[in-house]
């Protein structure tokens, strides 16, 4: 594999190296990238989502008999109701003044049993307000009241980078190399779909890398979808509180100029897999990713990471300056000290190789069966099957084939139908 590099990094008054310089030199073509007029505005964690194990107090479920009412829970008021089964939950609890929505029971495992029955979703506000240990110690209590036999299972997070100067180019989806199965540009009018909300705004565009139970990264207006949601001047007092990344200049945010948000998205199954494989270079031993306190130092290598995976190129073998910039330069704001420089990232791949390869070969061959006999087509069934649990253990097993999400689409699809024409369709 060709290792991409960056562009020389020089002064813009000297032209002397310099690691944070803003002028960049292509050395192949001897060819120059003046990155002084972007603007850094802030980089933070935009959603969290924490996982939990346990037995769902019988009150609580209580609450939902009547759904879409506001009830009484933990000393706050919330608004109860259903949510679809895309989401892997049957019930919600939502509090916006908050920012929490906990989903409660989880549509693969029995009421009766522990199981993983509660995932709380934390809205920026709430991140921005509290800190990790002080946010924590909320969903834990929250978490303990929905459940007994409390137990953290993993967490989930957003991170995004909002800056100014700088506007996607229109062959983005074309340079932007990565390991992503799925990509999209959306133009005009443009969606972006959260587990429980969306947003939909005309003007601007939306390009998509990734899909949702891996890495996604997402490039959009923050300004227009700030505007859409109405949440534009929430965004605006963050932006010209926070100081930038530019020490002569902290407080540069232009209300004249649009802000662009770069946006990692992280499934907790690539945050398990992080701990799995990377460990601490001091101690030897492997990090903790259960709960969003413990795993909030590790931010940074998780960003770092991430634009490593999207490698955006301005030719081959080079990486565009500005992914060198916001790769190198950006700090996830949070009040927490780094353990960048303390870890040694590295994902932790399950193979699936031997009996529980052998499983999802057998497993894989039975719902095919079971998709004819019912006559299920393969897009419904391939859709149904990447919202189950074990849906990471197929892709990988999958991957360690060289084979993509589109492939196992392809690879169902090819066995249902020799499966309608060797043995008919069973009436």
């Amino acid at each position: 594999m060709t290792m991409v590099k960056d562009h020389q990094r020089l002064n813009l008054l000297t032209a002397e190296d310099d690691k944070h310089g803003r002028l960049f030199v292509d050395p192949g073509n001897v060819t120059f990238t003046d990155l002084s007029g972007v603007r850094l505005l802030r980089c933070g964690v935009d959603t969290v989502r924490q996982l939990y194990k346990g037995l769902i107090r019988p009150e609580v479920m209580a609450l939902f008999e009547v759904p879409g009412v506001m009830v009484d829970f933990a000393g706050q008021r919330w608004h109860s109701g259903r949510v679809g089964r895309d989401s892997g939950y049957q019930y919600k609890l939502q509090n916006a003044d908050l920012g929490i929505i906990l989903l409660v029971k989880n549509f693969n495992a029995k009421l009766e049993n522990i199981g993983p029955h509660l995932k709380i979703e934390v809205s920026p506000h709430a991140i921005d307000s509290l800190s990790p240990e002080r946010l924590q110690d909320r969903l834990d209590f929250y978490a303990s009241q929905v459940m007994t036999h409390v137990e953290i299972n993993q967490c989930a997070v957003h991170l995004a980078l909002d800056l100014q100067g700088w506007t996607p180019p229109a062959d983005l989806v074309a340079r932007m190399h990565c390991k992503a199965r799925t990509q999209r540009d959306i133009s005009g009018i443009s969606e972006i779909n959260w587990a429980t909300k969306s947003s939909t705004y005309g003007r601007g565009e939306t390009s998509m890398f990734g899909s949702a139970s891996g890495i996604q990264l997402c490039i959009y207006n923050k300004t227009e979808q700030a505007k859409a949601t109405d949440k534009l001047d929430y965004w605006e007092s963050v932006w010209k509180r926070r100081d930038s990344f530019d020490d002569n200049d902290p407080e540069n945010y232009d209300p004249a100029q649009p802000v662009w948000r770069v946006e990692l998205r992280y499934h907790h199954s690539i945050i398990q897999q992080f701990a799995s494989g990377s460990l601490d270079v001091k101690t030897g031993e492997a990090i903790d990713t259960r709960s969003f306190a413990a795993f909030s130092g590790h931010l940074d290598g998780l960003w770092r990471y991430g634009l490593g995976q999207f490698k955006l190129l301005s030719r081959p073998g080079y990486f565009a300056p500005i992914w060198t910039l916001i790769r190198e330069d950006i700090r996830v704001d949070l009040p927490v000290d780094s353990l960048l420089e303390d870890t040694e990232y590295k994902r932790y791949y399950k193979t699936s190789r031997g009996f529980s390869g052998k499983n999802v070969e057998l497993f894989l061959g039975n719902f095919v069966s079971l998709l004819a006999r019912e006559r299920v087509g393969a897009k419904k069934a391939f859709d149904r099957l990447q919202t189950w649990e074990c849906w990471p253990v197929i892709r990988d097993h999958y991957a360690a084939k060289d084979m993509t999400e589109h492939d196992i689409y392809k690879h169902i699809k090819k066995l249902l139908e020799e499966r309608n024409v060797r043995w008919g369709r069973a009436v």
